[in-house]
């Protein structure tokens, strides 16, 4: 996945959640609403010297997983030499000790990410399993379409989703199963069209906990929408 496709991503979950025109670059919604997700890190892979991403930013010295295959010999036939001290195992164990970055398994178009499982479209993401079309996220299983998730399963157009699961269409989520169309939503369950809720369930139009109306509740809804995208 490159820059270009992750906007065209980008503007097609922020469409989808809150049906007005994206009007964030990348850098500018990470900036704003992916600052504290875990993230891989930028470091330079210690054999070629280009630039790489990796979960554990750490390690003094790194490797593209792409280019430990091309250095199968380095690693399988290294001629035995004397080791006299413990100095001469740590400097014997440093010379290979190379930490892996980029790591991909069966997933396909995956950019500046690390530890991505069975995954498709994935951008500066880590801990991806099963999951198509992620931006930003840490621990995102079995969704599509998120943005800024965090510890998080079975999400679709979602952005701002951390430790929740079963949500759709919705944005800043926390703590929560179930969500439908909301947003600002905190330890609650079976909410659809709900907005600013903490700790409740099986609610619909309401706001900080207290019921609307549906006219009423689409005219503040609005002013929310307008607020997130601007403010």
């Amino acid at each position: 996945m490159d820059t270009k496709i992750a906007q065209a991503t980008l503007d097609k979950i922020i469409g989808q959640i809150f049906g007005y025109q994206n009007p964030f670059t990348l850098e500018q919604f990470q900036a704003k609403y992916a600052f504290d997700v875990r993230l891989p890190q930028q470091v330079t892979d210690s054999t070629t010297g280009e630039i790489t991403w990796s979960q554990s930013p750490n390690p003094s010295k790194f490797i593209t997983v792409s280019n430990t295959w091309k250095m199968e010999e380095f690693w399988e036939k290294r001629p035995k030499r004397e080791l006299k001290s413990i100095e001469d195992i740590i400097a014997a164990w440093n010379e290979i000790n190379l930490t892996a970055t980029e790591r991909y398994l069966d997933s396909i178009n995956v950019a500046e990410s690390d530890n991505i499982y069975s995954s498709e479209n994935v951008y500066r993401s880590q801990d991806i399993h099963g999951s198509k079309n992620v931006l930003f996220g840490d621990g995102v299983i079995d969704s599509e379409f998120v943005v800024a998730g965090q510890r998080s399963n079975t999400l679709s157009y979602c952005a701002r989703v951390e430790d929740s699961t079963s949500c759709s269409n919705s944005f800043s989520v926390i703590w929560s199963k179930k969500i439908v169309n909301s947003f600002f939503i905190e330890d609650c369950g079976d909410m659809y069209e709900c907005m600013f809720c903490s700790h409740t369930s099986n609610k619909k139009f309401c706001i900080a906990n207290m019921q609307f109306e549906e006219a009423e509740y689409r005219v503040l809804k609005d002013m929310v929408i307008r607020w997130i995208l601007t403010a």
